[in-house]
């Protein structure tokens, strides 16, 4: 068998273990039945929020290849800075949602930031440009990432809806690559990424759509319609890896790092989730008000 092969299998095996056990109470009911009353689950999960927010920031950093200017010694701190922002609210408070008009600046932001990496990316080679986009690409997405699930201390209730924004994303890429492969015919962004095809694009979304159902019909008590998020989910996916794709393409990177062995870096294995989480996160807002 392939040594390739088995090292990102097992590699994946361990990272989907993780993801699952910091977004469930799975991984608070093991480790308190080992230590009773140790660890509560929602500190898990920002725990595994925060890790994949310093290790993406880091590989942002070293793609975007900063100059020697002051940018470089502040993008960081100014990073842990807007993140810790939305922890104090989220975390301490209960995670929830409020319309602020906080909230719809970064999202616009996001909107702002992904415009400028396609139609101006000369401005990406001033420090300053990066510092700009390096804190709302990867800063704003995992602090919206922190409002996603409710927990309650009362009831000991931590909700699912990361786990299964994860699933559909993962079912998205998954099912978009099986379709495009064995019917793709016209590329959607052949100088971005060569393998995506429109039909693969259409069968991500067809086919999340489905999963989404089951979903949506299995657990009522999530936030939201489930089948509207596996719509965005995987409309929105495939943007995420054509905005990692072309920011390393700008660079001339392949690769963001190489953390997780035979996939890459964080950045890699998370350009949709970054994308994907603010659109659901805006979702979740307006749903409240329909």
């Amino acid at each position: 068998m392939d040594k390739n092969l088995i090292q990102r299998t097992i590699s994946g095996i361990v990272y989907i273990a993780i993801i699952i056990l910091c977004t469930t109470p799975l991984g608070a009911q093991l480790i308190n039945s080992i230590s009773p009353d140790l660890v509560q689950q929602e500190y898990l999960y920002y725990g595994l929020i925060t890790f994949l927010l310093g290790v993406s920031s880091w590989e942002c950093f070293k793609i975007m290849k900063f100059g020697n200017g002051y940018e470089r010694w502040v993008v960081l701190p100014l990073i842990i800075f807007v993140f810790y922002v939305f922890s104090k609210r989220y975390f301490h408070f209960d995670f929830f949602f409020d319309f602020r008009f906080s909230e719809i600046l970064a999202l616009l932001l996001i909107v702002i930031a992904v415009v400028t990496l396609f139609k101006y990316p000369n401005e990406l080679y001033y420090d300053s440009g990066k510092l700009i986009f390096m804190v709302i690409y990867v800063a704003l997405p995992f602090s919206f990432a922190l409002g996603l699930p409710k927990f309650s201390r009362f009831d000991d209730r931590f909700s699912l809806e990361v786990l299964f924004l994860f699933i559909l994303i993962w079912s998205s890429d998954t099912f978009a690559y099986l379709t495009g492969k064995f019917f793709g015919k016209h590329k959607m962004a052949p100088k971005i990424s060569p393998k995506k095809t429109w039909e693969g694009y259409i069968g991500g979304v067809v086919l999340t759509l489905v999963l989404s159902y089951f979903i949506e019909h299995y657990h009522p008590d999530l936030r939201g319609n489930w089948m509207v998020v596996g719509f965005l989910v995987a409309a929105f996916a495939p943007v995420g890896d054509l905005v990692e794709s072309q920011l390393k393409r700008n660079f001339g990177v392949k690769d963001s790092g190489n953390i997780i062995p035979g996939h890459g870096g964080v950045l890699d294995r998370l350009d949709s989730f970054l994308i994907c989480v603010p659109v659901v996160y805006l979702y979740f807002i307006l749903e409240k008000f329909i």
